[in-house]
């Protein structure tokens, strides 16, 4: 099922080949900088067939990027519930994320992805906001956070549930939000 184009990318669901890319992005040092741990390929395998399911059941989930060039899986991003984030987040709540391979940095790839899923959301499913969060000095995500128009919230920083203890550095994360009404008033 394809979600969306852009002028580079398919945004599409997964399919059983993309497993491969699931490990790759999951057990890759630098993509997962900001995370507490590395998927194995068990674990990389669970985790695809989550999100597959994920979006078979709600519609919403992590989308494959797939370059329409050469049609190459390169990552994700898609929408998600954080019902898991309360009180941080109010139930409910549309989170918008990504993971891309390292080799495909800097191209402006997943700004391009998350500027047509915030389309997706505001107008196709609409939606009233869109948050995204990530760890406080998560450069990278936050500069892609601000291209597609949202801003930070302050006084909303909080200290992810999910990291564990023995990964501090981590804990802290900075939320951003993009309100229905503001993404329109900028197209």
């Amino acid at each position: 099922m394809i979600i969306a184009k852009t002028d580079r990318l398919v945004i599409r669901n997964w399919r059983e080949t993309d497993r491969d890319l699931a490990y790759e992005i999951n057990s890759d040092e630098a993509v997962m900088e900001f995370y507490p741990f590395r998927r194995n390929r068990a674990e990389a395998d669970a985790f695809f067939d989550r999100v597959r399911s994920m979006i078979a059941e709600t519609g919403l989930g992590l989308y494959v990027l797939e370059l329409k060039e050469s049609g190459e899986a390169i990552g994700y991003c898609g929408l998600m519930r954080t019902d898991h984030l309360e009180p941080f987040v109010p139930a409910g709540t549309i989170e918008i994320g990504w993971r891309l391979v390292a080799r495909q940095w800097g191209k402006g790839l997943v700004t391009e992805a998350a500027g047509t899923l915030l389309a997706y959301g505001f107008g196709k499913l609409g939606l009233n906001q869109i948050v995204s969060f990530a760890v406080h000095n998560n450069i990278r995500s936050t500069a892609v956070m601000e291209r597609i128009g949202m801003h930070r919230v302050e006084g909303s920083d909080f200290d992810h549930p999910s990291v564990p203890d023995t990964h501090p550095h981590l804990r802290r994360h900075v939320l951003y939000r993009l309100a229905a009404e503001e993404w329109r008033s900028a197209q």
